[in-house]
């Protein structure tokens, strides 16, 4: 009797060492350089497959199946593999997060073949499958719907400085906001106020659905810390005030998110 994640996990840990830790930069950079006429390529494929021996004899998964589950791996692993070297912008986060995820899903799908009593209909049928919809429903929700609602509320708050001409200047949160003719002077790194707004609500919605509102105190906080000398030493009061509405729009909208999914799921507060 085999059940899914009993299945899964070995797998993904397998596949974790094989890919990160036993593949070398040198291996990396032969594969970019020679594609599909690089060893390394067929060594590290042949080595994801292989390594999965491991997980197969410790579950007593037969021979048939084992030989099978080597062979999908290795193919599948080459092709996803050549796919992300030879892509021109195969360097960039969404070309990694696209073949990593590739990746889990053919372990996945063989884990789901493997584990006994594992179907469609038992997935769908299974008393915790709507809370984990409703959850990730939420954090798609804290994303750009979110940053959305606040761009659009901060429109009616124009940041006034007579310091300087600008176009559009984007809070802490990542949302480009309107100004005047004449703006505050804005620097920091590009779109790095989009990734700081995703990170703080993502924070705070997972310590929300946990129960532990102490810890949405402390990203609070510590964002505070981090902010409160660049606004006490801005001589622009309506981009402390534009920074401030921001940031509590993103608080107040993650956490009534988090407390509505809380209570749907019927999580203790703390």
């Amino acid at each position: 009797m085999f059940d899914f994640f009993s299945v899964l996990i070995p797998f993904l840990l397998i596949h974790t060492i094989c890919d990160f830790y036993l593949q070398t930069d040198r291996w990396v950079e032969a594969k970019k350089a020679r594609t599909y006429r690089s060893p390394e390529l067929y060594l590290h494929a042949t080595l994801q497959g292989v390594a999965l021996l491991l997980p197969a004899m410790a579950l007593g998964i037969d021979w048939r199946s084992t030989v099978c589950l080597i062979v999908i791996v290795a193919v599948s692993h080459f092709i996803i593999d050549l796919w992300k070297v030879t892509t021109p912008k195969g360097d960039k986060l969404a070309y990694f997060v696209i073949d990593q995820a590739l990746h889990v899903s053919v372990l996945a799908a063989i884990a789901f073949h493997v584990a006994d009593g594992a179907s469609i209909e038992a997935v769908l049928q299974h008393e915790r499958f709507s809370d984990g919809v409703l959850v990730v429903f939420a954090y798609l929700l804290i994303l750009k719907p979110t940053s959305i609602v606040i761009g659009a509320v901060l429109n009616k708050y124009p940041i006034v400085n007579s310091a300087m001409d600008t176009d559009v200047v984007t809070d802490t949160d990542g949302v480009a906001g309107p100004v005047s003719d004449k703006t505050a002077n804005v620097s920091g790194l590009v779109a790095g106020g989009e990734l700081i707004g995703y990170l703080e609500r993502l924070l705070i919605l997972t310590f929300t659905l946990v129960g532990s509102y102490a810890a949405v105190g402390f990203v609070l906080a510590a964002k505070s810390i981090f902010r409160f000398g660049e606004l006490n030493q801005s001589a622009n009061r309506s981009m402390t005030e534009y920074v401030l509405i921001g940031s509590l729009i993103s608080v107040v909208i993650t956490t009534l998110i988090g407390a509505l999914v809380s209570l749907g799921i019927d999580i203790k507060f703390k």
